[in-house]
């Protein structure tokens, strides 16, 4: 056996320790047939997402709070950091596959437009009107990884990852996650059918156990660490928190992530599902209601968000403007068009291009673009 073939080898022993209901490499599915080396499917997944150039972008993007002077105040990255440390905690513990829950997890949020979730229900409005389409984060984070990255061509992922995110939306919580079987037909049926309804990808259950634990590990990483982004800017103080959520799951982010981790992995043991407590899951439900209430319905003011709104709906008809007169002076050209190829180009329509473009935007970025239209 040559070196090569010996690392193979080794990148695999760990696999052959794994639960009976884990993922194991050898039976993902990728979009397209891809030449082996030595690293496994997932743990190549993962490769492939850091490296992509919408990786680099969740340094400034939004998590709850946008333009705040605050160096301690989350940005997108550290949330799918947390989401990954999080669902990979779960995962050796419950003696899952940690690559290919870190692959989802890293690559979850990749979707999201600027502003956060205030965006993409900008750029949904924007959708519905001009394409007849929803636009949902957890969709466009599949499209960005099939058709847009790669200069169009896609990074070719597994089914698994795709899926992964597809069904991650981790502002849907239930008592017990239960994977379910998904040939890629399937996949790409439900990938197609999330357009239709921006309720239907909400409905949708992941295709591995990973997928599981990452969907309930992205609201144990935002839950806690909202609270204390919210507490640090003054927006409530602690003392605030119910003492009838505080008295199960505590009060600072540690004691709630540590008590859901641990109850998950007390629930979850060598089960084919991943499941809370009642009595967890109903003080997680209180406690997101409690941060709907105090923190995301209130991160932007009804001024703010008629602003923003506007300016996309600005820049989302220049740019369309700009495509249909072959403005090549416009930066969705400059920054974007002339770095796609011509799968890209030949089967995108401009309206799509231009949601494509704005969803991609960092916040700085899409504020100077709207900015130009303040004078």
């Amino acid at each position: 056996m040559n070196n090569l073939a010996k690392a193979k080898e080794n990148f695999l022993l760990n696999e052959k320790n794994l639960s009976e209901y884990a993922s194991k490499s050898q039976d993902s599915i990728r979009l397209n047939k891809l030449d082996e080396d030595m690293r496994p499917a997932y743990f190549r997944d993962i490769d492939r997402i850091i490296h992509a150039y919408s990786y680099t972008r969740y340094l400034d993007k939004t998590q709850v709070y946008s333009f705040k002077n605050n160096d301690h105040i989350s940005k997108r990255i550290v949330h799918v950091q947390l989401v990954s440390k999080i669902a990979r905690t779960i995962g050796r513990a419950l003696r899952l596959n940690e690559d290919l829950i870190e692959a989802i997890a890293l690559g979850h949020d990749i979707g999201h437009a600027p502003l956060g979730h205030s965006g993409e229900a900008m750029l949904n409005e924007i959708s519905k009107r001009e394409l007849n389409m929803a636009f949902a984060h957890n969709i466009q984070g599949v499209r960005y990884y099939m058709n847009v990255e790669n200069g169009g061509e896609g990074i070719n992922l597994t089914i698994e990852t795709l899926d992964g995110i597809m069904c991650h939306n981790g502002e849907m919580v239930s008592p017990i996650y239960k994977p379910v079987h998904k040939t890629k037909e399937e996949f790409l049926t439900e990938y197609e059918n999330s357009y239709l309804d921006i309720k239907n990808s909400k409905s949708y259950h992941p295709m591995t156990l990973e997928g599981c634990v990452v969907r309930i590990s992205d609201i144990i990483a935002y839950i806690g660490r909202d609270i204390e982004d919210a507490i640090n800017l003054g927006k409530f103080k602690r003392e605030d928190l119910p003492k009838e959520i505080i008295d199960v799951l505590g009060n600072t982010n540690t004691d709630i992530v540590n008590t859901i981790i641990l109850d998950i992995i007390g629930e979850s043991m060598d089960k084919p599902y991943i499941k809370m407590s009642d009595k967890v899951f109903d003080a997680l439900n209180k406690l997101k209601e409690f941060n709907y209430k105090n923190i995301y319905s209130k991160s932007l003011s009804k001024e703010e968000y008629e602003y923003y709104q506007t300016g996309m709906n600005k820049i989302f008809y220049s740019y369309l403007e700009d495509i249909k007169s072959n403005n090549k002076e416009s930066l969705i050209f400059k920054v974007f068009l002339n770095h796609k190829k011509n799968i890209y180009l030949n089967h995108t329509s401009p309206k799509r291009m231009a949601i494509d473009f704005i969803c991609g935007m960092t916040d700085e970025f899409f504020l100077q673009e709207i900015k130009k239209f303040d004078k």
